[in-house]
């Protein structure tokens, strides 16, 4: 298979249909860089650094020879960040895929009433996945815009085309994003379909024919009835899939000694999609554990290995009702997926199923199980992964809240951005539940431009610091604590226009830093400096992503003692989903996602009654501490200091900073008052486990 080829895609919404990703100057950068560690650093820390970050960018100073060869690659590439990026944020991570880079979506529970209804689902949903990339081979999908900030703007199309053609090899220290090629070999004409951990080759054309719904319908049935058979069962390799991607490729080469295996692996590394036929969990449904399940499959006893995590869109389909999507991530962004997503479900809705007798039904060949030869040394591998894996599944601490109170109406009701809001509404939560701010990552769509990815908002600003104090100061009135409020959206809504427009820091940061590499120079100091590696150690892990139907999307955390903080703002409510680790005492979903709701409260009532203090014709102080609008005490107010909230989290230490430590199917699927509308187009985007970028 041969390695992702960019430069021949470059038809609609991309190639020289846009414009090329700008290089910063190197002093705006190192300017937005050292404001943006103000907020994270001690006072003694930040005079080391300034000298350092001077030094760097000084005349004579290695930012100046680094900074020429950037705009040297610039010029001579269509994304001079592209492959550094593609390196840094997914192929040489370690990890393994599973909590740490997949992000899922979780639709709405549906309600199977026999075996055959998940089968139904299953064969409509296939149905539609194939209508969608008809659209994708024929270049029919409509072009996107960019939305909210600088709308109306072309965006770049390409990652669409890579959804069911391309895969992740394992490499034993860094992974190959590979695609497919029709200039090389025949496009893939088949699924692959786990089920009970067996895998089977569903062939979607046969004789230059697609498959109906009968057909799907009819052959998903006949793999769940060999699945069934205990004597051809094998081994659940899928397992392996969820391991370091180090220790997986090296599963994989012994694999491939066999050509039992080579051939099996050919078939799922070449296919178009995964379609995972679970089995029920016997888990009540609530919307926390389905993402668990969605996540990681609820290890090996339930269907965790029912997987192939190298293949970037693995549908799951329960027989509990148990349904979405797991990504791999590093072949597109969330919003490439939620609009894949959105277009099935919305299509198993407005199209009838189509499941008509066809007179070539009993003529299908059968479906080919894929057959393994399994060695001492690969179940010792198997054995390992399970162990993993399970202990991943036991260290995942999900809360999936959907906050009633109000949405992004009201916010918008308020002159703000309803993305602003919210992050200026998740640092106010950590610096209640914490007594700090630390480095935060929120995805913003740099689609603008040939090739483009994300770019990160840094939401840890010093105006949101100045904020979260006022709100734990009962001394500062009403009015202050709003100007303060507005300063801090104000300060994310231009770091936001920075962003999107190519003008941010991490990026070109990390360019530099990959160029110096190339050229084999020592490590500048200003990468090797400790407030580097504290502004990259991604404790708060966020982003938007909103959707007009009902489902949500979640992914965990970046860091061993951070959270991961997926929300889906709609009209008159908002989907959290907190993800952190158990085993990390600074840390509990819970307990943010309490605060948080909290702080979302009292930042609604300061708005509240500063806007009735606004109209206050009697003569009262406007706006004044602990008074309701008509000047009478209030009983009780919603702020609380900073410690009585510290303190519930019994035993958890502040961190330390820098320390890593037949009829048709059922689908049930509301749609949404209106399409949603975001101010600030942003994305889902996991960052590099172990944040520091070294």
């Amino acid at each position: 298979m041969p390695v992702l080829d960019r430069e021949r895609e470059t038809e609609q919404g991309g190639g020289d249909a846009l414009p090329k990703l700008p290089v910063p100057t190197l002093e705006d950068t190192l300017d937005l860089y050292l404001r943006s560690l103000r907020p994270l650093l001690t006072e003694e820390q930040y005079k080391k650094t300034l000298k350092i970050v001077t030094q760097f960018g000084g005349p004579g100073g290695p930012g100046e020879l680094l900074q020429s060869r950037l705009l040297e690659r610039s010029e001579n590439t269509a994304n001079w960040v592209y492959d550094y990026w593609l390196n840094d944020m997914y192929l040489a991570n370690r990890l393994a895929l599973p909590i740490n880079s997949s992000p899922v979506i979780v639709f709405p529970p549906q309600h199977f009433r026999a075996p055959i209804d998940s089968q139904r689902f299953a064969a409509h949903l296939i149905s539609g996945m194939l209508e969608y990339k008809s659209l994708l081979d024929t270049r029919s999908l409509p072009l996107d815009y960019a939305r909210g900030q600088l709308a109306g703007t072309p965006l770049c199309m390409e990652q669409y085309y890579r959804l069911f053609t391309s895969y992740r090899l394992p490499g034993p220290e860094r992974d190959t994003l590979v695609a497919q090629q029709s200039s090389v070999m025949p496009e893939p004409e088949h699924i692959i379909v786990a089920c009970k951990n067996q895998f089977f080759v569903l062939d979607v054309v046969i004789n230059f024919r697609r498959l109906n719904e009968r057909d799907l319908l009819t052959q998903l049935d006949k793999i769940s009835k060999m699945a069934e058979s205990e004597e051809e069962r094998l081994p659940p390799i899928g397992l392996l899939t969820s391991d370091g991607r180090t220790e997986w490729a090296e599963s994989r080469r012994v694999l491939m000694k066999e050509s039992t295996n080579r051939d099996s692996l050919d078939m799922i590394e070449r296919c178009l999609c995964l379609v995972c036929l679970d089995q029920s969990t016997g888990l009540d449904l609530t919307d926390t554990s389905r993402a668990k399940l969605m996540l990681h499959g609820g290890g090996v006893a339930k269907n965790g290995g029912n997987r192939w995590y190298d293949k970037p869109m693995q549908f799951v389909i329960g027989a509990d009702g148990c349904c979405g999507v797991v990504c791999e991530h590093s072949a597109f962004e969330g919003i490439v997926l939620v609009q894949c997503t959105e277009y099935l479900l919305k299509y198993m809705i407005g199209s009838p199923s189509k499941l008509v007798r066809a007179a070539s039904v009993s003529e299908l060949p059968a479906p080919r199980r894929l057959r393994w030869k399994c060695t001492p040394e690969i179940h010792k591998h198997l054995s390992s992964s399970a162990e993993k894996l399970n202990r991943q599944v036991r260290n995942l601490d999900m809360d999936v809240h959907k906050f009633h109170e109000y949405g992004k109406e009201f916010i918008k009701k308020q002159k703000m951005s309803p993305d602003a809001y919210i992050q200026v509404a998740l640092q106010l939560a950590y610096y209640k539940c914490h007594g700090r701010l630390v480095s935060t990552y929120e995805s913003a769509s740099i689609r603008r431009f040939q090739e483009g990815r994300v770019e990160n908002i840094r939401s840890a600003t010093a105006e949101a610091l100045e904020f979260v104090r006022a709100m734990a100061d009962l001394k500062l009135s009403d009015t202050e604590k709003i100007d303060r409020l507005r300063g801090a959206i104000n300060a994310q809504t231009k770091y936001t226009v920075l962003a999107i427009t190519g003008k941010a820091i991490d990026n070109h940061l990390l360019g530099l830093r990959e160029i110096a590499q190339d050229l084999k120079l020592e490590k500048p100091e200003i990468f090797k400096d400790e407030a580097f590696l504290i502004s990259n150690q991604f404790i708060l892990s966020t982003s938007q992503v909103p959707t007009t139907v009902d489902m949500f999307c979640c992914y965990g955390p970046v860091v061993p003692d951070g959270y991961g903080a997926c929300y889906n703002p709609q009209s008159d409510h908002i989907v959290f989903c907190v993800s952190s680790f158990r085993d990390s005492p600074q840390t509990c979903s819970e307990e943010f996602v309490r605060t948080l709701e909290q702080g979302l409260l009292e930042m609604r009532d300061l708005c509240t009654r500063h806007n009735a203090g606004q109209h206050d014709t009697n003569g009262n102080p406007n706006g004044k501490p602990n008074e309701k609008p008509n000047g009478k005490p209030k009983e009780e107010t919603l702020e609380r200091p900073i410690q009585s909230q510290a303190t519930r989290l019994v035993g958890r230490k502040p961190a330390v900073l820098g320390d890593v430590q037949i009829p048709p199917p059922q689908v049930l699927v509301s749609k949404a008052a209106e399409k949603s509308q975001v101010d600030i187009q942003t994305q889902t985007q996991t960052t590099s486990q172990g944040g520091a970028k070294e």
